[in-house]
Order: C-alpha cells, then structure tokens, then sequence
C-alpha cells in the first residue's frame, strides 16, 4: 500500500531553533521560525594545503594524527642510492626534524603515534627485503629483537606500537605474499593469510578490525578489499578505482584511501562506510607511493610526500570531512608591502611588528648618502617620521616604534662610534650610555631597555659582546670561539645568533643560544650565512630569512628553529642582504624592507594556519 510519504514526501520540520547536529543529520531540512528561515545541513569533505616536509621523498611511512604526525624513512630517486634514516614531525602547520631511524628504509609497515611509532619491514636495498622493527619513542628510535618472520616492503601497517598488524607485501620466493603478522609490543605473531596475495596495498584500522585495499598485481592495480576481525580476512565490497602504491587512513567502519596509481598517477580518494566505497574530493597533487597519518584514528587525514611522476614531492594535504564548518588551512608566505620613501641598505636600524615598524639611518647610496631619515610602517604605508641624531651602517638596533634603540653606527675608514640614540615614538634623544668597544658589523636585539649587542669585526673578538639596562652598556659573557658579525634574533635573556664569518675563512652555519648569562651552540643552520633577517622573541621560535652567503650570493629561503633544529619554510620574493628587520618580535610579525640590492621594497610574512573547526551550526546551508 502506497503510504503518504511515498506521495507527498517527508515534512519540513518546524522547529524554534536549529537541532543538535550530527552526521545523520547530513542532507535534513527544517524551517527555523525564531530566525524566519529555512535551513538545511551540508557536509563539508574537502583537502586543504599544510606545511611542506623538508625534503622530497617517496615510499616513505606515516603514523600519528593530523596535527601530530610522523614521518619516517623514504627514499629519493634512485632508491638503492638515495635511502633515508630520517624522521620528520608535524604539528598541524610546520614540520621538524625528529630522531634519527637506526636503519635507512623505504616501503615498510608503520603503525602508532608521533611519540609511540613502530616501523617494519621495508627495503635497505631493491634487492634486500628487511624483517626488521624500529621503534620510536617521540625522541629516539632504537630497534626490538623481534623481527618479522617473513621479511618483505610495501606492506599494509596499522594498529599502534603495542598491538600492530602487517599484510601483505613483497617477498620472495612467493613476491605478492598474503602473509599476516601481528605486534603486541614484544613479538610477532602469524594471522590469517590475505584471500588475496598483493603488495603495494594500504590499510587502516587496528589490529582486531582492520581493512585494506587495492594493491598489485596486475600493473593496473586490484580494487580487492579485505576486512580483519584479528584472526581472520574477509572478501568485501571492492572499491570503484583500482590502486596501487596509494595510502589509508581510519577505522574499518570510517576509513578513506587516495592517491596511488591505476597505472597512472591519480588525486582521486575513496571513503568506505563500513559496507562499501563511494568517492570524496580529490587532492590537489597526484601521487603515488605517498603517507598518511590516522590510521585506526578518524578518517580525518593527511597525506605527505611521494611520487608525482615528473618528480618527488614534499607536499603536505589535509583531509577534513566533517559537517563542521572548517576555517580553510593556509601556509606560510611573504607578501609584498608598501615601499619606503627613501631606497637605503646597508645594516639600518630598525625594529617593531609589521604592523607598527621603523627604520632609520643607513645608507642611501650611490654616493657618501648615509642617511638620517626615520620612517614608521602601519602595515601598509611608510611614513617620514622626525630624523635621528646621527647617521651610520651597521648598526645595532632593538625596541618598538615609541621605544626604539639604535649604536654603533659604522663608516667605512672611520673608526666605529659608540654613541647611543633612543626613539620615543616622536624624537631621537642621544643618551650618556655608550658601548665600551667600538666595533663594526655588530648585531642586536632586545628591548630599549634590555638590549643585546653580539660580537662584531673590531679586536679583541673576546670583548665584544654587551648588555643595555636603559642606562648604560655592560660588558657580557662572550661566544666562544671566532665567530662574528652574525644575526641576533630574541630578547635579551633569550637571543639567537646565526651564522656570521669566521676568522679567518667563509660565513658559517654555527649558531649559539644565549640566555642571559651564558651561550651554548644549538643546531647549525643548512649553509653557512651572513648579514640576513632574523625575527623571533625567544630561542625556541625564529625565523631566518633571506640574506648572503659564498658563492650563492642573495638567496631567497627562509628557516624556522624551535630550539632544537631549522626546517624550511615559504621563500621571500626577492633576495637581499642588509635590510631592515624585527628581531626581537614574534615570527608571526617578521618583515624586512630596504636593503642590498638598494631597493624600497617591503615584505611580510604570514605565518600559515592549519584548518580549524568553528563550529557545525556555520555549515549550515540557510534559504529564506
């Protein structure tokens, strides 16, 4: 019998306000008669840029979360000769380095958490298939007795460090194998054999309810999927796209697999709802032999790395599908600002957050233009503000826009002056506390109040470091060693300074930590450098930018350290040496204008964000 929803349909809902959202409200209709509207529900599955990884890499593993992934291992092109012993963390935004892997792999297993990874299995060499397992414990990675019975790469792993699984796989004498073993933190068990022998598979889950998918043969990839009840494999709905070489994340019941190839590279992803596949987005870059983290989490992901074909790739995407509504992810970039009025180089003074900056003194050139002008930048325009006292290179700066501090200007063959100027926001007022030593190509940071002056190129090196109270200049303790003339970047209990010359010789990648009282060497820079931009208020977060170096010349990379070590971040537009910074504010302020080539351009940075919920009831499609 033909009942009246058949004939008329469901009834709109009339409801005072908007009801508890869920997934199973996804697609439901209601009039909300306080707001006078009518609204549906519309979930959001969308893949959006996150931070790039240091280095490009293929057959690479992932564990972890969206926001606190691992990758480990990999290889470049050729494998045999490019293998990686590296591990890479990631925080949602930015990758770090992590601990070095005892054994360099590609194509293995991997289950777990940023702090608590397991790796298996994998290729040390195309022809030697490894049964080995490798542990991480968020800092060190160091390698149990128990291996693998059967040693083999590209393998399906999932499942934590305590209770793991591995299918599949490459292994000879049999190659596509349907072994199955499982980790329960000591050894490794044998499971239930694959219905269907593969290698170049992925999977996802735990080890008592897990899935995999596609792999190979044949070369155009299987759709084949399996589900894992912790003894035995069933046959299941197999999923549109055939895949090989691609990546899993999720739970059996919630999972999505993407990328790959079938044979061609492909971007498209798959989510599974338990009983069968049915397509999502697509990422934005095809690839093969790529990561993922979530796996056994929810099918919220993120895929790194792989191979696209013409190249390696280092590209980082995140997965949201959701009926939140999300804040779109954005990475780190320098953007052009307004130009300053007056082109100038060569070490001017300056300071404050992009919003609020200054600059001063320099100079102009071509010619003897050492300048006296100030300008203040709003975040979009430079102003002409009231001149300094005394003009000058090389100088040591720190402070704000309304409370400035700028010494030891330099001239060439003139010896150093050790006056010092202080900005009220209005006036620069030359003030009785001179540096003790005269010295040229020095660096500073702080505040006006608590500032640093580092080392520059006059004897004796071993003199030339000093502290300002805002009263007077105070001999410090000095870096060890003969470096100088480098970058400071921080305040004055906890600075930052990079790279520098060395006497004698090149610019060097050194960097020593200084807080307050003492200096210890952090983590060396990528190459060794000179006069560049620093920006960052304490030693676990700066930003180096830009600058000199032999034989390159002006580059355009820039560099963030924690504390520990420097990955890459989003390259400037434009390189140059010599130029205004903030060196003393947050990472997220840090800008540079002027400089060597003479130029007026300014840059901004923008630090990047990954994407964020903001609530579901903002996802809501409203008609009126």
């Amino acid at each position: 019998m033909t009942t009246y929803s058949d004939i008329r349909g469901y009834r709109v809902k009339y409801l005072s306000s908007d009801p508890t959202l869920s997934t199973s409200n996804e697609g439901q209709v209601w009039y909300n008669s306080t707001e006078g509207k009518l609204k549906s529900l519309v979930q959001i599955k969308a893949w959006s840029a996150g931070g790039n990884l240091p280095t490009t890499k293929r057959f690479l593993m992932g564990t972890g979360v969206q926001t606190a992934a691992l990758s480990a291992g990999g290889a470049g092109s050729p494998a045999n000769s490019d293998k990686r012993n590296t591990s890479e963390e990631y925080n949602g935004n930015t990758w770090t380095s992590g601990g070095t892997m005892g054994t360099a792999v590609y194509g293995a297993g991997a289950a777990g958490t940023q702090t608590a990874s397991l790796v298996f299995g994998g290729s040390t060499d195309p022809t030697i298939f490894s049964n080995v397992t490798q542990s991480y414990d968020g800092s060190t990675w160091s390698t149990p007795a128990a291996t693998l019975t059967t040693g083999r790469q590209i393998l399906a792993g999932f499942g934590i460090q305590t209770a793991a699984l591995g299918a599949g796989g490459y292994a000879p004498p049999t190659n596509p194998s349907t072994a199955t073993e499982a980790y329960d933190g000591t050894s490794w068990t044998a499971g239930g054999n694959l219905n269907t022998a593969r290698f170049g598979l992925a999977g996802a889950g735990t080890q008592t309810a897990g899935l995999v998918t596609g792999g190979r043969p044949p070369a155009s990839g299987l759709t084949n999927t399996e589900e894992y009840n912790g003894s035995t494999w069933t046959a299941v709905n197999a999923s549109n796209i055939s895949r090989q070489y691609h990546a899993a994340s999720g739970l059996q019941t919630a999972a999505i697999t993407f990328g790959g190839a079938n044979p061609s590279i492909t971007n498209t992803a798959e989510e599974y709802d338990g009983t069968s596949w049915s397509p999502t987005a697509s990422m934005a870059t095809a690839r093969s032999a790529l990561a993922s983290s979530n796996k056994g989490a929810s099918s919220s992901t993120s895929a790194f790395g792989g191979d696209t074909g013409p190249a390696l790739s280092a590209a980082t995407e995140e997965y949201f599908s959701s009926i939140d509504n999300y804040d779109p992810s954005s990475t780190a970039a320098w953007s052009s600002g307004g130009n300053i009025n007056g082109p100038t180089r060569y070490g001017l003074g300056s300071g404050g957050p992009s919003t609020a900056a200054w600059i001063s003194s320099g100079y102009g050139g071509p010619g003897p233009q050492y300048r006296l002008e100030t300008e203040e930048y709003d975040g979009s325009t430079w102003t002409t503000a009231n001149n300094c006292n005394i003009s000058g290179q090389s100088i040591v700066a720190a402070g704000t826009q309304t409370s400035g501090l700028m010494t030891a200007r330099n001239y060439p063959g003139v010896s150093p002056l050790t006056a010092t100027e202080e900005y009220n926001g209005t006036n620069w007022t030359t003030v009785p506390g001179n540096l003790n030593q005269a010295q040229s190509g020095t660096s500073g940071c702080g505040t006006q109040t608590a500032a640093l002056a580092t080392r520059g190129r006059t004897a004796p090196i071993g003199t030339a470091n000093e502290e300002y109270d805002g009263t007077s200049w105070a001999t410090a303790t000095t870096i060890s060693g003969t470096i100088r003339s480098g970058n400071n970047a921080g305040i004055q209990t906890s600075a930052l300074f990079v790279g520098g010359e060395q006497v004698p010789g090149p610019y060097v990648a050194e960097v020593e930590e200084y807080n307050g009282t003492a200096w210890t060497t952090g983590g060396s820079y990528p190459s060794g450098v000179g006069v560049g931009g620093n920006a960052g208020n304490s030693t676990s977060d700066v930003l180096y930018y830009s600058g000199y170096n032999i034989p390159e010349g002006n580059f355009t990379r820039s560099n963030r350290y924690d504390g520990t070590a420097w990955t890459a971040d989003a390259s400037v537009s434009a390189g140059r040496n010599s130029a205004g910074y903030n060196r003393s504010g947050a990472t997220s302020a840090a800008w540079f204008a002027a400089g060597s080539p003479l130029t007026s351009a300014t840059e901004e940075y923008n630090t990047g964000s990954p994407a964020s919920p903001t609530g579901a009831a903002a996802s809501t499609l409203t008609t009126s």
